[in-house]
């Protein structure tokens, strides 16, 4: 058996986790890709099974997926420090690029050259997504019953428009319903056989193996639980009462915390099941953006590095721009004060779910009761990513209705280096984004 890997610092993990974030395209699907391969193939810092158990409880919040699972992953490893740093840079570089983006955009309106690399970026991240259907659909859909879930949740999502939270909780009961009449429906791969044991010596240890005990900071505790729910609620009311006091209940700021919240709070199946309650708050009910402005705000979120939801940062920043604006006040600060709340509330939520249920979700690890509904969940998981391919599909290979031969070039060379050629997801989009910047290079110099 492989040897297992050295224990891993906080600091060590802190680098990681930063550098992850400075890179984290491909929306939800590219990231928990992305963190696949990172930390169970490379440096195999967790098992395939406590990995899948982390993002089946994952995906089961509302919130940004990915983010969630670094929180989940990091608190793991590293107790609440280690969750707050994970997510934490999971989602800073991002802050940092899209107020950067958004104050040139908000100056100067236009930006060439990050058209130019977003055009090779997309079809590439398409490539990114496809390859995370491939590999946890062949790591996942063990059984019969889990192959036609996932082909469900597919079918469910792009054919009949169904909700996701709807999706999930059919699975769930299907999981459930199997786990008392005939586990084996969901859990064929647990069966142990001598070939199977020869060929788990075989398999390479993880720092957090499937059969590892969890560690003392995960373990579940009264106390504990009791403190992380004071602290968050803390967090969530103190500063929302600070801004009411500031500039009143239906101040502007107080406004954005409180649609903000919500909006935490029903984002389930992804950013893109809750952009068009964003849009349409900030655009139609609030007047904080033009349809324009959200649609150029999406177009920057996409190919950004860390969350898609993350375009809310765009919203509250345009949205204190436009506003002080039209009182005639400088635009800098009301726009940078709009932002940090819109991200604080955004954002906060998703913490509060993962570090207070975490020890609940690591406690139910063996337990069928909870293993079944949740494998169940993990094969719709690929049919949802399947379909987030599908919804990319459209907009980067048939814009207009007609065949984007470049975008397709594009998606196959993502596939045949990430196939064939090993590549990582980081060396796919720095390869796409450097093609890119090169591409708008020669275009200014032959223009």
């Amino acid at each position: 058996m492989t040897a297992k890997p050295s224990p891993v610092t906080l600091v060590d993990a802190s680098r990681f986790w930063l550098r992850l974030g400075c890179v984290s395209f491909g929306g939800p699907a590219g990231q928990i890709a992305m963190l696949h391969r990172e930390l169970v193939e490379h440096r195999r810092w967790l098992s395939e099974g406590r990995y899948l158990h982390a993002l089946n409880y994952c995906m089961l919040l509302p919130g940004p997926e990915a983010m969630q699972l670094a929180t989940y992953l990091g608190w793991l490893m590293h107790g609440i420090p280690g969750g707050l740093i994970a997510g934490g840079l999971f989602v800073i570089p991002s802050v940092f690029v899209l107020t950067t983006l958004a104050s040139i955009y908000a100056m100067w309106g236009h930006l060439p050259l990050l058209a130019s690399v977003f055009a090779v970026l997309k079809p590439a991240v398409l490539a990114i997504v496809l390859m995370a259907a491939w590999r946890i659909g062949r790591r996942t859909l063990h059984t019969p019953l889990l192959v036609v879930l996932a082909i469900t949740g597919f079918l469910a999502l792009a054919a009949f428009k169904l909700p996701y939270p709807v999706v999930v909780i059919g699975a769930s009961l299907i999981g459930l319903l199997a786990a008392s009449l005939r586990p084996s429906l969901l859990l064929a791969a647990r069966t142990h056989s001598p070939s199977a044991n020869k060929k788990g010596m075989d398999h390479p240890r993880a720092l957090h193996d499937d059969h590892t005990e969890s560690p003392e900071h995960a373990r579940f505790s009264r106390c504990r639980l009791a403190v992380t729910l004071l602290i968050w609620a803390i967090a969530m009311l103190l500063p929302l009462a600070g801004l009411a006091a500031a500039g009143g209940w239906n101040g502007s700021l107080a406004l954005m915390a409180r649609f903000f919240t919500r909006v935490a709070l029903l984002c389930f199946g992804g950013a893109y099941a809750v952009l068009p309650y964003v849009a349409q708050g900030a655009v139609e009910h609030f007047g904080w953006l033009s349809a324009a402005q959200m649609l150029d705000g999406l177009a920057l979120g996409e190919t950004t590095p860390g969350p898609l939801i993350m375009v809310v940062a765009f919203v509250g920043f345009i949205g204190g721009w436009n506003q002080a604006l039209s009182a005639g006040f400088d635009p800098w600060l009301p726009a940078l004060a709009a932002l940090l709340v819109t991200v604080w509330f955004t954002f906060l939520p998703s913490f509060g779910f993962v570090l207070a249920g975490a020890p609940l979700v690591e406690a139910s690890r063996g337990d069928l009761r909870f293993e079944a509904p949740l494998s169940a969940i993990t094969a719709v998981v690929v049919g949802v990513i399947a379909n987030l391919a599908l919804f990319f599909a459209g907009p980067v290979l048939l814009p207009g209705g007609v065949i984007n031969s470049w975008a397709l070039l594009v998606v196959v060379w993502a596939l045949f280096v990430q196939l064939r050629l090993r590549w990582s997801v980081l060396q796919v989009i720095g390869t796409a984004a450097g093609i890119g910047a090169v591409l708008a290079g020669v275009a200014a110099l032959s223009s």
